[in-house]
């Protein structure tokens, strides 16, 4: 079997746009429904743990899918790969947009997320075979702008829709631009990367694969509305926990493991994992914790509240380009010592929102923090990605990907369990502590409010310390070595690792 997933001596420019604008259109729809769950609940008449399904159970099938992504993206042609992907993603659209009731509509999401969850992995693993090492930065960045930008600008998006059209506009708009993607892809899409027609894969890896991250997910994502010590959460978290360690042992014994885990052996690429899932953390603890500050503290309409994160989202967008050029240019521990600095202080600074924060406040800091976390992610990835023989891309892609999806649910789940636990205690003793026959429905709901800030700013301090844990593993990054000579010792190492037989 050949070892290695040849460099491409000229970027297939073509490809690359068709990829892209499919990975947009499903990076977009992962973030799109959030917004809409309580006008879907209504109209289709289900509660709300019901209707939170949409959005947990795309979660778990991406979930488990993304760790086969390495086997799909070697054994089947890029092209092959992407047309069947969107074409699943574009049957699970056109049901969800026309389901007549909640069952089809959880039908379609769950098809959506089949299909969308290797569009990630694939595109990543094509833009690094389609430019040399030292200019991955640049086309890394551009793969941030989709990757970010589309789930960033999705609650905006989706919270004009629902205040002013049907929510089913959410998938009516999204299937055009799937068929045009699909259409696209059928004809112009070309094979850039090798495939291994031999590959085979472990089937008890599967089974334990999707046991553990399936568990695992489903158990975190559930703690914010069953808590910590339910024996569902419990079940499910434990059953998940030693699924996955059967499955890291199985993965280290086998010949062809389903995800090769020799990428730890690269000391830039586990650096720059550690850092992404604890940045995963908190950056999405931010995208919970600064909506319920700004919706259910200060009773602002979800489609404002979305136009207030919007510069944020724009300002990603902007700066994931140029922040690719920058990385380039200066390698990714400046990049990352300032981006993570930045987030610390933001994140601080929204530890302190009051009752009465003004607007501009709001957006500032909020704009402030994604501008840190723009200069953090794809840095520290491309650069732990430089270390690896490209033989292990596939594997370094996928274990990346899934890490950050448990990441993001188990940082969600602490960030609002301590929200919850500081906001109940905090309610208490202000109730305790106020006169009962002065008590108002307007006094009650102040404290209401009261309580929940004080479980927001609690819950972005304990945030701020994990920032900071990862600022001092920053400092820790090496620039990896992409010079034509330590690339023809890596792919000397890899050739003895991996022997080219036919």
């Amino acid at each position: 079997m050949n070892s290695t997933l040849n460099q491409q001596t000229k970027p297939p420019y073509i490809m690359l746009v068709v990829l892209f604008i499919g990975a947009f259109v499903s990076f977009l729809n992962n973030s799109l429904l959030n917004v809409a769950l309580p006008t879907i609940m209504n109209d289709l008449g289900v509660d709300y743990p019901t209707v939170q399904w949409l959005a947990t159970g795309y979660m778990l099938v991406s979930g488990v899918l993304i760790p086969a992504s390495a086997f799909l993206i070697v054994r089947f042609t890029n092209r092959q790969l992407f047309i069947t992907a969107m074409s699943i993603f574009t049957l699970g659209t056109a049901l969800a947009a026309f389901a007549p009731n909640f069952g089809l509509l959880l039908t379609g999401r769950m098809v959506q997320a089949a299909g969308s969850s290797v569009m990630g992995p694939l595109l990543m693993n094509i833009m690094l075979v389609s430019f040399p090492r030292e200019k991955r930065g640049t086309a890394m960045g551009v793969f941030g702008l989709v990757m970010i930008t589309a789930p960033a600008i999705g609650p905006t998006l989706s919270g004009y829709i629902v205040q002013y059209y049907d929510w089913r506009f959410l998938f009516e708009m999204i299937l055009p631009l799937a068929i045009i993607s699909l259409l696209l892809a059928i004809w112009k899409a070309e094979n850039v990367m090798e495939t291994f027609k031999n590959a085979t894969i472990d089937y008890l890896s599967v089974i334990l694969s999707t046991i553990g991250f399936g568990g695992l997910l489903y158990g975190v994502s559930t703690v914010s509305s069953n808590g910590w010590t339910d024996s569902t959460v419990l079940t499910t978290l434990i059953v998940g926990g030693i699924s996955l360690i059967l499955f890291i042992v199985r993965q280290s014994k086998l010949e062809k493991p389903l995800l090769d885990l020799k990428v730890y052996k690269y000391p830039m690429f586990t650096l720059a994992f550690i850092i992404s899932v604890v940045n995963a953390m908190a950056m999405f603890s931010g995208m919970i914790l600064t909506p319920a500050y700004v919706q259910d503290v200060r009773g602002i309409s979800p489609l404002d509240s979305g136009l207030m994160m919007l510069p944020g989202a724009i300002v990603m967008g902007i700066m994931s380009p140029i922040t690719g050029k920058l990385f380039d240019k200066f390698g990714p521990r400046s990049l990352g010592v300032i981006g993570l600095a930045i987030t610390a202080v933001s994140t601080y600074l929204l530890s302190e929102l009051q009752i009465d924060s003004s607007y501009a406040y709001i957006i500032l800091v909020y704009t402030l923090r994604m501008l840190g976390m723009s200069m953090v992610m794809m840095p520290i990835m491309t650069n732990g990605l430089n270390q690896l023989p490209n033989r292990l891309n596939p594997h370094g892609t996928a274990i990346n990907n899934t890490a950050q999806q448990v990441a993001g649910s188990l940082g969600t789940a602490i960030f609002v369990t301590i929200m919850n636990n500081v906001a109940t205690s905090e309610g208490k003793n202000l109730m305790a502590t106020t006169n009962p026959e002065t008590l108002t429905a307007e006094s009650t709901e102040m404290i209401g409010h009261q309580a929940l800030l004080s479980g927001i700013q609690y819950s972005f301090f304990i945030c701020v310390i994990i920032n900071l844990i990862a600022l001092i593993l920053v400092f820790f990054i090496k620039r990896v070595d992409v010079s034509d000579e330590a690339i023809e010792k890596l792919e000397k190492l890899n050739e003895k690792e991996c022997p080219v037989t036919n």
